[in-house]
């Protein structure tokens, strides 16, 4: 009897951690957006040296020799590095803050929507050897969670600065299908940079890539989505930037 029940109590808590944990960063971040200047900057390097560290360890724990390693420690920092510089460019003064925040309202649309949707649905899973508990069904709830996440936070923050949109806040000036189809390739990036942070855990033989957070691993667990999201963003802008210039 005790058997059935058990089951039946994880996904409860399992729901509890998780909103836990996505509000607690939300509210961290949503802190330092408002503070801005130093306290947000210190907040993104903080992170960011947490992150590498964790990639870091990971890395050199399959990589063997030391050419592997060389390659895998740089190719973390480029991924990373350019991750952060991206947050800290989108809120500059000309962004005024949208971008970063529009991101980060994604990622975690992306996880509410693909949680909800992929315990509800279940189905057939996107890459079982990789990460068990990815399915399809959880892609697609992801994909439509970010949307409507990156939709709402446009109306809040054009509805708090009483319908004026800055000249960088290009997010403000977007339709809400063009957003919606925005927030869905966010999804998938965000789903990418999980699925990538588990292959590199399995490699590695761990289940978490640190310990930093009790009971819900380290920090490149709950921001994997964000520094994916992130990178390919910057990786666009500079893109566009050489393309302008």
């Amino acid at each position: 009897m005790t058997d059935k029940i058990v089951p039946l109590l994880k996904p409860r808590s399992d729901l509890g951690v998780r909103t836990l944990s996505s509000v607690a960063m939300m509210s961290v971040a949503i802190g330092a957006i408002w503070l801005g200047g130093y306290a947000f900057m210190t907040l993104i390097v903080l992170v960011g040296l947490g992150v590498y560290w964790e990639f870091a360890k990971l890395a050199l724990a399959f990589a063997r020799n030391m050419p592997a390693r060389f390659i895998w420690l740089a190719g973390g920092l480029l991924y990373v590095g350019l991750a952060c510089f991206t947050l800290l460019l989108f809120s500059a003064p000309f962004f005024g803050m949208t971008p970063t925040i529009m991101l980060i309202a994604g990622v975690i649309g992306t996880d509410v929507g693909a949680y909800f949707a992929g315990r509800t649905l279940s189905g057939p899973k996107i890459a079982p050897r990789i990460s068990p508990s990815k399915t399809w069904s959880g892609l697609l709830g992801g994909m439509v969670g970010a949307g409507l996440m990156m939709i709402a936070i446009q109306a809040a923050i054009y509805a708090f600065r009483g319908g004026n949109a800055g000249d960088g806040d290009v997010y403000l000036t977007y339709g809400w299908q063009r957003l919606a189809l925005t927030g869905a390739a966010l999804a998938v990036v965000a789903q990418i940079g999980d699925f990538f942070e588990s292959w590199m855990k399995r490699r590695a033989g761990v289940k978490d890539s640190g310990r930093l957070i009790p009971g819900h691993g380290g920090l490149l667990d709950r921001t994997d989505g964000l520094i994916a999201v992130a990178f390919v963003a910057g990786l666009v802008t500079v893109s566009q930037s050489a393309m302008g210039s």
